[in-house]
């Protein structure tokens, strides 16, 4: 079950930062890549978790 929250809230976040980094403001589009590289290490935590199991 673990695999699967951690993907879904990767996705999730990847899809904001990408959002916010649309933005105008300086500010805006740092914290979206931020967030988007977050979600990215939130979905390989997901795939490990996958592979490995949830027990992790």
């Amino acid at each position: 079950m673990g695999e699967l929250v951690d993907k879904v809230k990767g996705n999730v976040n990847e899809a904001i930062g990408k959002v916010k980094q649309q933005s105008d403001d300086a500010e805006t589009r740092a914290e979206g890549e931020r967030q988007e590289a977050k979600g990215k290490v939130q979905q390989l935590g997901g795939k490990i978790k996958g592979a490995l199991g949830d027990d992790i």
